[in-house]
């Protein structure tokens, strides 16, 4: 695993990071629309959750906010990523609906905080103007911003607030994987957060948030590490930002990784490792892509046992992550299965054999 941050790297492009939040939740902002009695289904409505619609606009206007005008996709292409974008927009409406219920609120200062992550010391100027010609105000933006911190806190209440790790447990993943505990070389254990400067055919982790450019990569990298020393924590963040589906789910651990394996590694990545403190976060950059590397220990050769300082709290921290992830796809299958949707956009590719619907006729002069 210690090559995913290496291998994919490449060229690709797309949009600036700072809106990486605009591009996973900000689009979802009018996907939440309560009226006591549902308006009637027209072919400008894409889906229905619970009586309330998501137009056609509102997807048009939430592609386009996270797409680059340089790109120049094919239709089929278009439509799958407003496809993927809908399903999206589907799962924040019913946790935003959620949170309703459980009374979640966000305090303005986390708004702010968030807000101006996602500036990233951009001038104010610049910062309007981008988000002009993605269609968004600043007061858009927050509210983009508190949609998304609402839905974490939903997960978090819901999800993660719910999972335990027993000792028990604990000592029954020692004994069973003890001869993982047996270091044969020095190692170190690592973990990554990798941004890459191509767009993936359909993001894979919880912000759908996916850098496209060299210089969106770039700006992504700066935010990341901003938050990280603002305390944010790296797990976290891979979950949220990383763009490998497989260390990313979870949270960027890649295990222990022995020196011989590591000097085989591109240079940029073993620099980042070899000789590091543990807690330190070093970025390997080449080809336009970088890796966020974690170094969370460095191991000496020999048998540990559940004594070893760190190694009950770090299979603990595996244990949690593993509930974690299943829990929060079970929570998320069940919320959309108990609320009444109608895909009408995926209906309608299907019953057209994958025909773009019909534009919406010019408004009468």
């Amino acid at each position: 695993m210690l090559k995913t941050g290496l291998v994919s790297w490449g060229g690709r492009s797309g949009r600036l990071v700072v809106f990486t939040i605009v591009a996973a939740a900000a689009s979802l902002s009018a996907a939440c629309k309560s009226t006591p009695a549902a308006p009637p289904v027209t072919a400008d409505t894409w889906a229905v959750v619970d009586g309330r619609q998501i137009t056609r606009s509102d997807v048009d206007k939430a592609y386009l906010r996270s797409q680059d005008p340089a790109q120049k996709p094919s239709d089929e292409e278009v439509l799958a990523a407003k496809l993927n974008l809908l399903n999206d927009m589907i799962v924040q409406d019913l946790l935003i609906a959620r949170a309703g219920a459980l009374k979640i609120e966000v305090p303005q200062t986390e708004i702010d905080t968030a807000f101006n992550a996602a500036k990233n010391n951009i001038p104010d100027d610049a910062f309007t103007q981008e988000l002009a010609r993605r269609g968004l105000t600043p007061d858009d933006m927050r509210d983009v911003v508190r949609r998304e911190l609402v839905t974490q806190k939903v997960i978090a209440q819901e999800v993660g607030a719910k999972i335990a790790v027993a000792d028990q447990e604990v000592t029954t993943f020692y004994e069973a994987n003890k001869a993982q505990f047996n270091v044969p070389e020095e190692a170190y254990h690592i973990a990554q957060i990798v941004v890459t400067p191509t767009r993936e055919p359909q993001p894979t982790n919880s912000t759908g948030d996916d850098a496209a450019t060299p210089q969106a990569a770039v700006q992504k990298v700066q935010m990341l590490m901003e938050r990280l020393k603002a305390g944010t924590s790296f797990r976290d963040l891979a979950m949220a930002y990383s763009e490998d589906p497989e260390s990313g789910a979870r949270g960027g651990d890649l295990g222990l990784v022995g020196v011989s394996r590591l000097n085989q590694a591109p240079p940029q990545l073993r620099d980042a490792v070899l000789n590091k403190a543990p807690g330190s976060v070093n970025v390997a950059s080449a080809g336009g892509a970088h890796t966020l590397v974690l170094v969370v220990s460095h191991e000496q050769p020999g048998q540990r046992d559940l004594t070893t300082p760190g190694l009950r709290e770090r299979i603990t921290e595996t244990l949690r992550a593993r509930k974690e992830q299943l829990l929060r796809a079970a929570y998320l299958t069940a919320l959309r299965s108990d609320a009444d949707v109608v895909n009408y956009l995926a209906r309608r590719l299907v019953e057209s054999k994958g025909q773009p619907p019909a534009a919406p006729a010019p408004a009468a002069k």
